[in-house]
């Protein structure tokens, strides 16, 4: 019985979940010919929960590109007060915003997993006195993140920027 049940509840998730993703509206106009979504977002947020949010809508946008059938090519380029955010010293962020800093961690883990490539600007990380080898794992230090951008412009990429 147990086994019946769960392979009726396995079919009714599988079929709700097609019926949700073609309830979903797409960007078929935008994405007419393209394969590749070639995306740097320029972060510059300076509160852990707003950054936290973006985070989560950065996630939804690879998954919007993978479900339409878009390779994505996402990288995060932190700049400013956000580089705070992304180090494992957490001393220049108030308590209250540790437990975003926490989730924050996890995402920034979960989007690399999905292959989106991250760095931090130098210039920031000087500025705000932040160590460059107490950034998170995988978040690349940089020179500086106006050159990276305007580099990766250059080469196609979408800045979109995150403020």
């Amino acid at each position: 019985m147990k086994i019946i049940c769960k392979l009726i509840l396995a079919t009714m998730l599988m079929f709700s979940h097609s019926l949700l993703a073609a309830d979903m509206p797409d960007d078929s106009d935008a994405l007419k010919g393209v394969t590749k979504g070639k995306v740097v977002f320029d972060i510059n947020a300076g509160k852990a929960k707003k950054l936290s949010l973006y985070l989560m809508v950065i996630k939804q946008t690879v998954d919007d590109l993978v479900r339409q059938k878009v390779e994505p090519d996402v990288i995060l380029a932190f700049r400013g007060k956000s580089v705070r955010m992304i180090s494992k010293n957490r001393e220049q962020v108030e308590m209250t915003e540790h437990e975003s800093l926490d989730k924050i961690s996890a995402q920034i883990a979960e989007l690399q997993r999905m292959g989106v490539r991250m760095e931090a600007c130098s210039v920031a990380t000087r500025l705000l006195k932040v160590k460059n080898d107490s950034l998170l794992d995988g978040i690349k230090p940089v020179g500086n993140t106006f050159v990276s951008l305007t580099g990766y412009q250059a080469q196609g990429y979408a800045n979109i920027p995150i403020y």
